[in-house]
């Protein structure tokens, strides 16, 4: 009683908070990456902010597009790989959810990942990389399934030596102002195309826009029961998650084959982070199942009671978990800003 009581204070705080912004005003802003990235050019998105604790996925944005076009070219070249087997799209199809669909994923040598491939779609949104959020941003996550001996296998010079080969890539690169290919180069076109991959008007947008027709019934109630349960606290942001950490298994215990990770342990080698993973973006969560960091739950709908249960100590209907489940379905949008 006293975790809902809390939940529901943090909602009514966040939501306060935003109100005092005023509703619906545009905001430019760009990001910038440090400056050791070398990443000169900005990724302007146009921001619109509107009352509550979840803000609509921006409709305008500005991006440099020969860089775009090349790290499109590159995300989807299997020259990153040591084999030249796999490219960064082999795990993130942008057109069906951003990821591959599959529990793990598989790498070099056909060796299975260990965890679930996240989307791409939105990922400039998120605070941190990865599940156990070992990466900073978009352009420090790059190198690490490149070097990773079971996704990739590859390493820099491997990879610079194979595109210095290839005419249209060294080309794309001169015709860039850019006097040789390197490390910083290549994962700054990588980084500013994922940084394009946006999915803006989704139906929860275009209602928190001020169209509510957007939502069905159904959804207005699963919108409801989001909030008044807790999910918000959470799942809330621009990515409508990927804002903070959080403890798997806060109420109940974890189920499952899901305690085997320890998540943010691996990272920090502090107690206190067993079981803490970057909570992931619900942003066209339908399109990619299976869930969760191990893939092990097959529906949205399981998703969804496992979570209630484990994370806010609920067991839902069958009622509100439909609605749960028509709510998170208007979440997905099918436009992606930039393929």
């Amino acid at each position: 009683m006293k975790d809902n009581y809390a939940q529901h204070i943090a909602y009514l705080v966040i939501t306060a908070l935003t109100m005092i912004a005023g509703y619906a005003w545009v905001q430019f802003i760009s990001i910038n990456k440090p400056d050791q990235t070398r990443l000169s050019e900005q990724v302007h998105f146009e921001f619109i902010t509107v009352a509550g604790p979840i803000q609509p996925i921006p409709a305008k944005a500005h991006f440099e597009p020969g860089w775009v076009q090349l790290g499109k070219s590159l995300f989807n070249s299997k020259l990153l790989s040591a084999d030249n087997s796999i490219a960064c799209a082999s795990c993130h199809l942008v057109n069906y959810g951003g990821d591959d669909g599959f529990a793990l994923s598989t790498g070099f040598n056909n060796a299975l990942g260990e965890r679930n491939s996240p989307t791409v779609l939105n990922a400039v949104f998120n605070f941190r990389q990865f599940w156990d959020g070992r990466s900073t941003d978009l352009f420090e996550q790059i190198a690490g399934p490149i070097h990773n001996p079971i996704e990739m296998n590859s390493n820099w010079p491997q990879i610079i030596d194979k595109l210095n080969n290839e005419p249209t890539i060294k080309q794309a690169f001169v015709d860039l102002n850019e006097s040789s290919i390197t490390k910083n180069n290549i994962s700054k076109a990588i980084t500013l195309y994922q940084s394009s991959l946006i999915t803006p008007h989704s139906p929860i947008d275009r209602y928190l826009l001020g169209d509510k027709t957007a939502l069905t019934l159904q959804q207005q109630r699963g919108w409801i029961a989001f909030q008044n349960l807790g999910c918000i606290s959470c799942h809330q942001g621009r990515n409508i998650g990927g804002n903070m950490y959080q403890k798997l298994g806060r109420i109940d215990l974890i189920q499952g084959s899901l305690k085997d990770d320890l998540g943010r342990y691996t990272v920090t080698n502090n107690p206190n982070d067993k079981h803490v993973f970057k909570v992931p973006s619900l942003r066209n969560v339908a399109l990619t199942a299976p869930y969760f960091h191990n893939g092990s739950v097959a529906t949205l709908s399981e998703a969804v009671a496992i979570m209630a249960k484990m994370q806010l100590g609920t067991e839902l209907s069958e009622q509100t978990k439909q609605d749960l489940v028509a709510l998170l379905n208007a979440f997905s949008s099918t436009e992606v800003m930039q393929k």
